[in-house]
């Protein structure tokens, strides 16, 4: 009769164990998605901005990502949000309407929605609070609200509230995991108005730069900035008073993350684009399971090696 060791037994169960089970990947306390529309490049370089630069200093930084086409508002903030391109989510221009487009989505919710990191990392994490704020009325047309906890509004391009309201928010839902989209569409009106790269064009960043300053050391005085992951990234740039063409001006943009699992201090060497921030955002919260449709994908060189 043949003797089992049993430590030896024990042992090889631990090792079968081991094996069996896939490391589960961490989930995100917070993460904040600052949104600057039309802050191209250029504006990105020309402006003075101490408050986005010192906040992403110890981050990742690109200067190379390219908006999906057209470079028009609404498909590149659908792309960033879903991670899917116009061709996926079938938002082309900015007279999207839910029940009145040519092209119907690829992958649909039901209720007709093509699926939002909002309703992905939901459907993943339930406790998970989700977050909405904005100033363009049209922005939030192709999102679901049923995924959003929280939702305003703000009125003729102000910001002010809606910087408030996210901090109330993250400050009463700190205990739970959260993913807030903080938007503000001043920047790009003023490139309309008075020309991208115009004196008003480049204030209105700077305006926008103050206000992130301040809403960073609120997070900081509420011990809400440590374990929170940033991200930083806009829809296109402008050329002239316009946008929706091909110009390095109006297609290439800043794209900018920092915060727990994500390298510090470099500049992101590898191709990005807009339809790659929701994987992004997925991956942070530990998500791997998203949408079949999605083409987005996690750039190398942002999250920090195991």
């Amino acid at each position: 009769m043949i003797k089992i060791n049993s430590t030896l037994l024990l042992l090889f169960f631990a090792l079968m164990i081991t094996i069996g089970c896939k490391e589960k990947e961490p989930v995100a306390k917070r993460v904040i998605m600052l949104g600057i529309d039309g802050f191209g490049l250029e504006g990105y370089q020309q402006a003075k901005t101490p408050n986005i630069d010192a906040l992403f200093a110890d981050g990742v930084i690109s200067t190379t990502t390219r908006t999906v086409m057209p470079s028009v508002t609404m498909p590149n903030w659908t792309s960033h949000l879903t991670g899917g391109g116009p061709e996926q989510h079938g938002v082309f221009g900015n007279d999207w309407e839910k029940e009145d487009h040519s092209l119907y989505p690829q992958e649909m919710d039901e209720e007709g929605y093509y699926p939002s990191i909002f309703k992905i990392a939901k459907d993943n994490i339930p406790n998970l609070k989700t977050a909405f704020y904005f100033n363009w009325k049209s922005l939030i047309k192709p999102f679901n609200k049923k995924y959003l906890d929280e939702i305003n509004f703000e009125e003729n391009d102000g910001y002010e509230q809606n910087y408030q309201a996210a901090l109330d928010f993250l400050v009463s839902n700190q205990a739970v995991p959260t993913l807030t989209f903080l938007y503000s569409v001043h920047a790009d009106h003023a490139g309309h108005q008075h020309e991208w790269m115009s004196p008003e064009f480049i204030v209105a960043i700077e305006e926008i730069d103050v206000k992130i300053g301040e809403f960073v050391e609120r997070l900081k005085a509420e011990g809400l900035y440590e374990d929170t992951n940033f991200l930083l990234f806009t829809d296109h740039g402008g050329i002239g008073t316009s946008h929706g063409g091909t110009s390095i001006q109006e297609m290439i943009v800043p794209w900018l993350i920092k915060g727990p699992r994500i390298n510090k201090g470099i500049a992101l060497k590898s191709p990005n684009s807009n339809a790659n921030t929701a994987a992004v955002v997925a991956k942070l919260f530990g998500i791997s399971d998203t949408p079949e449709s999605w083409i987005g994908k996690v750039p190398s060189g942002i999250f920090e090696e195991k």
